[in-house]
């Protein structure tokens, strides 16, 4: 879950003109980062809850940075998503509930591990940019 309060975002909007991709199976989690990212000025594509909706999405607009979960619906992995999005040049940050992820090195930008602050994830994303 995406933990944030009111306090601890800035009030300046340090993600306007990033196009962020949300890629989160929960719904109630997928639509907190949207909300948060969007309160940052961030362009939200999502959430897409399967690797599918993920790439529909990417063909219908340009996306700067993808925030990826990697256990999606139905059981799915998103290995295979991260391996295309790193191979179209989109950074990506894996947000996950898992404590070990086996991911190639160069492959991410960043792991975040479940729960993640808001601050922290926005923070994350602007480094990004």
């Amino acid at each position: 879950m995406i933990s944030s309060n009111a306090q601890s975002v800035p009030e300046r909007r340090p993600l306007t003109g990033l196009s962020v991709l949300v890629v989160e199976d929960s719904w109630q989690v997928g639509a907190a980062m949207k909300r948060l990212l969007q309160s940052c000025g961030a362009d939200v594509a999502g959430p897409a809850a399967t690797a599918a909706d993920a790439a529909r999405l990417i063909s219908e607009r340009t996306i700067d940075l993808a925030l990826v979960d990697i256990n999606l619906r139905g059981g799915e992995l998103a290995y295979g998503l991260i391996d295309q999005l790193h191979d179209q040049g989109i950074r990506t940050v894996v947000v996950t509930g898992y404590a070990d992820v086996s991911l190639k090195e160069g492959k991410v930008a960043a792991v975040l591990h479940k729960p993640v602050s808001g601050p922290l994830l926005v923070r994350v994303c602007a480094q990004q940019s």
